[in-house]
């Protein structure tokens, strides 16, 4: 097992030719397929019908601007219908979506974008953010100015009506750029170079060897363009030699889409980039396509007749895992905001006016809520809610017992733990066998997933590395600028022969679940014996006066080479001090439930925890600032200002 190889494989369905959107746009009747929700409250609901047609219309105006099979389309997007629509119309010219979330900053947009080398990027005017307008056109600027690949910057004008553009290098509003494309086919008097004609025609697919690997590292493709002879234009555009106004939009419901090998990159994703520039990993279609299903159906008991939410970002993978339910046809809410404004049930209005079946969100959340003492079974009805996933960092015990206390009680509490290098999950949920207290239920179907100690032996009832030990449909199809594959095989399979190493530290237990402790590169060593810093977190932030906390190893000077003694920070309640009484609480919370080994040797009162983008805390930022050493990619991080708490703190002198 190793990064997959056109000539040694792994390959998956090698004569197997599809077209991602197309999976996902299959249903066309009138059910709503995406309701829109802000922090000001509902915004749109788009039916199946009108998502097809919308996005044969900005498919159409891409293709029309030379948008081509491997060509990167990037979106630095809200969580609104526009972002999944540009990734539908993307994927369905068989072009590859990368997407931010815009909480980035221009630095962090260019450490990624500027990379795979977009050709159009996808952005809004702005954003609202607990009660706050955030502008991103200043930061937009910089952007498109610092990717010279960019022909085309698009704007959907979501807080403002005429946002201004003026400075920002190749920008147009979506409606302006549609109409620009749709002008520029109609004074074509053949069809612009690309366009779809039938599902056979266009563009030649890949031949039967397939991709080699520098072509999807890279972004080459040996897809290449081949034109029906045709005397119509296609998808009912008129085309006259006369001036293109006023243009007669295309017919969208006659929407083709090319099928292309099983292995056609669909998505980059990356990495957290807290260690230096991100990886840029990329995803098929086939694979992302058929894990997704397969989590959704089966692991999630997901129907036609449901209606799924996840709280995520466009830059999160669960944004990618939440659109794919388009798949089955299900209701699908998108919710852009801070999850507790303008209220704490604002999600739990949500759930109930929706009708909510399925609702997801990260095991912060969770706490947080139940830090706040909200109760929303006696607030709401959520008579439909059926599901709840929970995800972004390990679930504490104490959080399932507040989910089926004071949330629901015959809800399906499902931890699900993956990766954006996966795209999906290695364990996840089962909604035909029991929930242990503090266990994530099983391991992925057709997932052979396991736990190894140090020298690659399996253990049971025993924290150790969390790994998968044959190859999967999901496993990215490449790193970008990874020719060689030297990248791709440093991040998951030097530690073990042939076996993908993720990087989290977990056990099987007794009930052949798991439970995740947290990343392994994290994990702290006091005396030689590894622990787990959830272990910490589960019992540190049960107590209420915590918020939250972060454990780090401090490297002991004169110890033994890789001893530490543990350090924990913690950010209270406002107001609130920390003193002898509450360390002692702590340290006995920690002694009782856990070992001694587990209790700090010191323990810190700061004002703010650092967080990645996506919500998890960095550890290992905290760990750097320490000991002194230069944090490599602050642009990763939503608080990089909080890096400065840690330095050169006296308490650490001794």
């Amino acid at each position: 097992m190793g990064p997959p190889d056109p000539e040694k494989g792994p390959r998956w369905f090698p004569d197997a030719s599809l077209n991602f959107a197309e999976n996902l746009l299959r249903f066309t009747d009138d059910v709503p397929a995406l309701s829109s929700w802000n922090e000001e409250g509902h915004q749109r609901t788009i039916s199946y019908r009108e998502l097809r047609e919308a996005v044969g219309t900005l498919a159409l105006a891409l293709d029309a601007a030379g948008i081509r099979p491997g060509d990167r389309v990037a979106g630095w997007l809200p969580n609104i219908p526009e972002a999944v629509i540009a990734m539908l119309a993307a994927t369905s010219l068989g072009a590859t979506w990368s997407s931010c979330s815009p909480d980035f900053g221009a630095q962090g947009v260019m450490d990624r974008f500027g990379q795979i080398e977009p050709k159009v990027l996808f952005a809004a005017d702005g954003y609202l953010y607990n009660g706050k307008e955030i502008d991103l056109l200043p930061r937009l600027r910089q952007i498109a100015f610092r990717i010279p690949t960019l022909e085309h910057v698009v704007v959907t004008p979501y807080r403002k009506q005429m946002p201004d553009l003026d400075g920002v290098r190749k920008g147009t509003l979506w409606s302006r750029f549609i109409a620009a494309q749709y002008a520029v086919a109609a004074t074509k008097s053949t069809p612009p170079e690309g366009y779809r004609t039938t599902p056979t025609e266009g563009f030649r697919r890949t031949p039967p060897g397939g991709y080699s690997r520098a072509e999807l590292a890279g972004g080459t493709s040996r897809v290449t363009p081949a034109y029906a002879s045709r005397t119509t234009p296609p998808h009912g555009v008129k085309m006259t030699p006369a001036a293109p106004a006023p243009v007669e939009p295309p017919d969208t419901k006659l929407l083709n889409f090319e099928r292309f090998p099983f292995d056609h990159p669909a998505y980059i994703m990356y990495s957290s980039g807290t260690t230096g520039l991100p990886k840029c990993m990329v995803h098929s279609a086939g694979g992302t396509l058929l894990q997704h299903l397969k989590e959704l159906i089966l692991h999630t008991d997901l129907k036609r007749e449901d209606c799924i939410f996840y709280y995520t970002t466009c830059g999160w993978m669960m944004w990618n895992w939440l659109v794919s339910s388009l798949a089955v046809g299900v209701k699908v809410v998108l919710y852009d905001g801070a999850p507790l404004a303008p209220t704490p049930g604002r999600l739990w209005d949500m759930v109930d006016q929706e009708g909510i079946t399925v609702f997801g969100t990260s095991a912060k959340y969770l706490a947080l809520l139940e830090k706040s003492g909200a109760e929303p079974r006696k607030t709401h009805e959520l008579s439909k809610l059926k599901t709840i996933l929970s995800t972004g960092s390990p679930l504490a015990d104490h959080s399932f017992d507040y989910v089926y206390k004071k949330i629901k009680a015959d809800v399906h509490l499902a931890s699900i733990s993956g990766g954006s290098d996966i795209i999906s999950c290695f364990v996840l949920g089962n909604p035909i066998l029991p929930v242990y207290r503090g266990e994530i239920q099983t391991p992925g179907l057709g997932m052979a997933v396991d736990v190894l100690d140090e020298r690659g032996r399996p253990v049971r009832l025993i924290p150790g590395e969390l790994v998968c030990t044959r190859p999967f449909p999901s496993m990215p199809v490449a790193f970008w600028d990874d020719a060689d594959g030297a990248k791709y095989r440093a991040a998951y399979f030097e530690y073990f022969q042939d076996v993908w190493r993720h990087g989290d530290w977990a056990e099987i237990t007794r009930n052949r679940g798991y439970i995740i402790y947290g990343r392994s590169d994290a994990t702290l060593n006091p005396g030689g014996v590894r622990i787990g810093t959830a272990e910490i977190y589960r019992q540190v932030e049960q107590l209420p006066e915590v918020v939250e906390s972060v454990a780090v190893g401090q490297e002991i000077e004169g110890g033994s080479p890789g001893d530490v003694r543990i350090v924990l920070f913690v950010k209270l309640q406002p107001g609130l001090t920390l003193d002898q009484a509450l360390c002692e609480r702590i340290t006995k919370g920690l002694r009782d439930n856990t070992t001694p080994l587990h209790v700090p040797k010191k323990i810190i009162q700061v004002e703010d925890i650092p967080r990645t983008i996506s919500g998890k805390i960095s550890e290992l930022a905290v760990r750097e600032v320490i000991h002194g050493r230069p944090v490599k990619n602050t642009e990763a991080l939503a608080n990089p200002q909080s890096l400065a708490l840690y330095e050169r703190l006296p308490q650490l002198r001794d």
